[in-house]
């Protein structure tokens, strides 16, 4: 089986395709809407018939997917049970959280541009290694300081996994099947997203809060075998290491990394350990934007190899795009972290019970995104998903709004179900429309871009949630004398305030909290609908482009028979890692 050159006409041949200067930069378009790296049906009729050592390798990218999904909510609910058995504070905990979701996300395009230069395999076994080293001292943890380096060391691997998985899906399966592909690993994402909170909270409630990291091993383990074995990758570049390590844009990563770093970790601690106004938010934030608005004219004009190829934004398409994936970034997170405290905070439920009450999210994000992929391969159209996704998701955001402390059970499920299909079709519509939008020889660059951009919105989102919710529950609590001494204190964190809600008596005090802490998640709703409304609008723009479009690649899967010389010699001189 080939799935990268099935003797179509090597990229070099093809007069429609933009080839990449020599230094590895793409030429920037200006904004428009040209792609100018489709070809016809027939040309592009690659006979992608995946084979089954394809399907256990791709089996193999799911499954350590699925690793890391759930290690990035598995936490939340057992961080309460951590602090009290490592008598930890409560701001040690909220960085336990968020280090990982944190270092997960930086390091996604640094990890992306490596695996240009060194090859996706090594870089995977790379991220794996780092996974398994961060679990390990996340489990083996006596203090916070332990365990805030190992959710680090564990972020690192998770971001690099992501990214990678991505890529190499972009690699293997050329476009017009693609959709299929990246609807299974979106819904496995979905379902170990969702499904977080249900066995972090069991481990930490019935087992021991341990087990959350040492599940990790024997996943880890299988997916070291099944990828040794089975993802066999074409990596044509070899050169001496010293000359690879030349190669990598050592200053732009650094920049990049330290500038999103500064900007993530203020709007991490903004309104929690610190107000928005102080100088250790403000500072840092300042920083950072400044940082990154250095860091693009570095990459245009002075990177030989640049870390991201701003040929990615090269139409209006591809950028609304990204957009719309940053918002469905946020909304996506706010609704997995702040729809299981609804059900703690306001239904007393337990930390189980409450991962159980998010299955409409389940049984909806993750089979919508498989379908919408299946859809697209068939139909090879993507935009009615935009459409229908963002639609869907606006309804379902404003619905939420009638989510209180009296809501029925057949209520809270149907109010569930509209935002998790709605987010659920964007998954795998977005994925599509990203690579369909740049050209040929950018697609791994854009692919990798998207799940940084995802990962983004998602820390964004956790945060823009806390200081919506913050700001308008201090306002609820001050209007009852009862609660107005405690304002300022319970209305910083929403996920510790769960706990001060379990531990108090019944009384007209608990009534008026839960009901001030219904009220104020309302506000966070209608927010993210009014994010959904913007970007439902922005979709209008999004132009819709040919999936038939010729493969460009050279960390394709293995043939069994070699590709000629010179058509390999051609490869080389038109793709860029």
């Amino acid at each position: 089986m080939d799935t990268t050159t099935e003797k179509s006409p090597s990229p070099r041949a093809s007069s429609d395709l933009s080839l990449s200067p020599p230094n590895g930069k793409t030429a920037i378009q200006l904004p428009g809407e040209e792609r100018p790296s489709s070809v016809d049906s027939e040309n592009n009729a690659q006979a992608f018939n995946p084979n089954w050592r394809f399907l256990l390798a791709f089996l193999a990218l799911a499954f350590v997917t699925l690793a890391v999904a759930l290690d990035a909510t598995t936490l939340s609910v057992a961080l309460p049970i951590i602090a009290a058995k490592l008598h930890g504070t409560a701001i040690e905990a909220f960085w336990s959280g968020t280090s990982f979701l944190l270092t997960s996300t930086v390091f996604q395009p640094s990890f992306a541009s490596f695996s240009h230069i060194f090859g996706r395999k090594p870089l995977v076994f790379g991220a794996l290694t780092l996974f398994a080293i961060g679990a390990l001292v996340a489990g083996l943890a006596r203090n916070f300081t332990m365990m805030l380096v190992g959710r680090c060391i564990q972020g690192v691997g998770a971001g690099g996994m992501i990214s990678l998985t991505e890529i190499i899906v972009t690699d293997l399966v050329p476009l017009a099947e693609r959709g299929k592909w990246f609807g299974i690993i979106s819904g496995v994402w979905a379902i170990g997203s969702v499904t977080g909170p249900i066995v972090g909270g069991a481990f930490a409630q019935s087992v021991s809060w341990r087990w959350i990291f040492w599940i990790n091993m024997p996943i880890i383990g299988v997916g070291y075998v099944m990828i040794t074995l089975f993802l066999k990758l074409n990596h044509t570049k070899s050169a001496p290491f010293l000359q690879q390590l030349r190669r990598v844009d050592w200053v732009g990563s650094i920049m990049f990394i330290a500038s999103t770093t500064s900007i993530l970790i203020p709007i991490s601690w903004g309104g929690v350990m610190y107000s928005w106004s102080s100088w250790r938010t403000l500072v840092p934030l300042i920083l950072g934007f400044l940082g990154l608005v250095a860091f693009v004219p570095y990459e245009i004009y002075l990177a030989k190899e640049p870390m991201i190829r701003l040929g990615i934004f090269s139409n209006r398409s591809s950028t609304l795009v990204y957009f719309q994936t940053f918002i469905h970034g946020m909304i996506l997170w706010s609704l997995l972290y702040y729809g299981p405290i609804y059900f703690e905070a306001v239904k007393g439920f337990s930390p189980i019970l409450s991962g159980v009450a998010m299955f409409p999210e389940t049984f909806t994000v993750a089979p919508a995104s498989i379908i919408v992929g299946i859809l697209t391969s068939v139909t090879g159209r993507y935009r009615w998903a935009l459409w229908s996704g963002w639609i869907l998701t606006t309804l379902g955001m404003g619905i939420m709004y009638l989510q209180d402390v009296h809501t029925s059970t057949a209520a809270w499920i149907f109010l569930n179900l509209v935002p998790g299909l709605g987010t659920g079709i964007l998954f795998a519509g977005m994925a599509i429309a990203i690579p369909a939008s740049v050209n040929a020889v950018d697609m791994a660059h854009a692919v990798a871009f998207f799940s940084f951009t995802r990962a983004l919105g998602q820390g964004v989102g956790v945060a823009v949630g806390g200081t919506i919710f913050q700001n308008d529950l201090k306002k609820k609590l001050l209007a009852y004398p009862l609660l107005a001494p405690k304002a300022a204190e319970w209305s910083r964190d929403a996920a510790g305030l769960v706990q001060v809600i379990k531990a108090m008596e019944e009384g007209v005090m608990k009534t008026q909290l839960v009901q001030a802490y219904a009220n104020s998640l309302k506000v966070v709703w209608v927010s993210m609908c009014g994010l959904a409304a913007v970007a439902l609008l922005t979709s209008v723009f999004v132009k819709e482009f040919s999936l038939q479009q010729e493969m460009v690649t050279e960390q394709g899967f293995k043939n069994k028979t070699k590709v000629a010389d010179t058509e390999s010699s051609d490869t080389e001189k038109t793709v860029d890692g």
